[in-house]
């Protein structure tokens, strides 16, 4: 636990080492990115322990969507840093060009990211990947429902990062609201949208910008004319991944009524093959992170007025609740009320894909919209009449793994984008230059006053740039 009276300090110092110019050289910034990879790839027992303890999280589970994505995004980020952070001289008419337009690429400061417990290797180190690429300072505040890997995160990372530069602050409210009270030069936060609201009101006071990556109630449609058996394999092993506790789960599916009772033995038969003894004592599922979220959903699942099809076995002592499936969930129904942010999957029936859409679209704008289809004209109908931060066609949760494509959300699932460069740019000021030359002058001599009358026609000249003429018909 971080004494409160010492965060103010902590802030401080970090922003006496911004000052001081050390984070600047690419060559600092690039050492410190090995220095974090060596950190995941070095202690990835103590970290798959830690989550095991925390949150039950299956060590391959771990190895796989967080140590694993750590180490490369890191050393990736570090050789493609001196190309991110290339200034920019761009294109411009020959008059303005002895101007010598600039783009530098500037650090933002000091700066705070507050990360989640579901994920909280990725959810951590992905956004601090980009503030020490592009050279700023940052406290790192973990999520206080995962003691264990919190305090594990305190001892190791001064070991291999600066502590000149890069802080761990651990605690809950307290210590939370104490770094909201202070000005930061960007703050990074990932979690739900009442906390972000408090977090967007505290910057608000000192104009702080924000990346919010939040969440929401993330959809499937299925076409009717799709493998109803490898979208049902498909979805449930994105439902599986850390028990449904991850933004980008699939939280419910419309699927066409007629085809529902098909899908259902369809998830039954996987389920079957993933977990043939269930999943309830199974080393590969995880646990519910903490009593709140265990009751939330058996609460949600108690209040349901669809028909369960999958009864997943619960162990309120171990938080541990199996995947389980119900069918003819209707509008207004109790599981439709909230992110789910667990093993519990709601089938919606529609009549028709307009149905599915218009369901959509009466809701927030989610954080990924999942379809399974193999017609383009219904890939590009819900391109065209949905929002979502993304959409993923044939399959759920793998464009995690793509690092040239930016993660965010819209609306009420966030705003602002990570991963890679985008994490990079979040983190980076375009800060823009012109260096006028002397020799300039005779050009620059109608802006001076008096203007003459042939001044006026030459300043104003753009008033009267043509306009095509719409086309005949729209």
């Amino acid at each position: 636990m971080t004494l409160v009276s010492a965060i103010p300090e902590i802030r401080n110092a970090l922003r006496a080492t911004f000052r001081s110019g050390l984070t600047r050289p690419i060559a600092w910034r690039q050492h410190q990115l090995y220095q974090l990879a060596r950190m995941a790839q070095n202690e990835r027992e103590l970290i798959c322990d830690a989550l095991q303890k925390d949150l039950g999280k299956p060590k391959t589970e771990v190895l796989m969507a967080e140590v694993g994505v750590i180490v490369e995004r890191a050393v990736k980020s570090a050789e493609q840093l001196p190309e991110w952070a290339k200034t920019e001289y761009p294109e411009v008419p020959d008059w303005q060009k002895s101007w010598k337009p600039t783009l530098y690429k500037a650090p933002k400061g000091t700066v705070l990211i507050i990360s989640p417990w579901n994920y909280p290797m990725i959810l951590s180190f992905q956004p601090l990947i980009g503030a020490i690429a592009a050279g700023c300072t940052a406290v790192l505040k973990p999520s206080e429902l995962i003691p264990t890997y919190s305090q594990l995160l305190a001892e190791i990372v001064p070991k291999y990062l600066d502590p000149n530069a890069y802080r761990i602050v651990n605690g809950a409210v307290p210590e939370t609201s104490k770094l909201l009270e202070l000005q930061w030069d960007h703050i990074f936060y990932t979690g739900n949208g009442r906390v972000a609201r408090i977090i967007a009101s505290a910057a608000a006071k000192h104009l702080t910008p924000l990346t919010l990556e939040l969440g929401g109630k993330s959809p499937v449609i299925i076409d009717s004319a799709y493998d109803i058996d490898i979208a049902a394999k498909r979805i449930l092993w994105g439902k599986c991944n850390n028990a449904g506790q991850i933004c980008v789960a699939p939280d419910f599916v419309l699927v066409q009524r007629d085809k529902q009772d098909e899908l259902v033995k369809a998830f039954q038969k996987h389920y079957n093959s993933f977990f043939p003894e269930g999943a309830l004592d199974s080393p590969l599922f995880g646990s519910i992170v903490s009593d709140l979220h265990y009751k939330r959903l058996t609460s949600l699942l108690s209040r349901t007025k669809g028909e369960v099809v999958l009864q997943g076995r619960a162990d309120a002592a171990r938080r541990r609740l199996e995947p389980t499936i119900v069918k003819d969930v209707a509008d207004g129904d109790s599981l439709l009320e909230e992110e789910l942010f667990g093993p519990i999957l709601p089938l919606v029936p529609v009549d028709s894909l307009k149905q599915a859409i218009d369901f959509v679209n009466s809701r927030s704008h989610p954080l990924v919209l999942y379809a399974f289809s193999d017609n383009e004209s219904v890939k590009q109908q819900l391109v065209s009449e949905t929002q979502s931060g993304g959409i993923v066609f044939n399959d759920t949760f793998q464009q995690l793994a793509v690092n040239e494509l930016p993660f965010g959300g819209v609306g009420e699932s966030g705003y602002g984008n990570q991963v890679m460069k985008h994490t990079y740019d979040t983190f980076t000021q375009l800060r823009s230059s012109i260096d006028m030359p002397k020799e300039a002058e005779p050009y620059l001599a109608n802006r001076y006053p008096p203007h003459s009358e042939a001044a006026v026609k030459a300043l104003t000249a753009a008033v009267y740039t043509p306009i095509p003429s719409p086309p005949s018909r729209l």
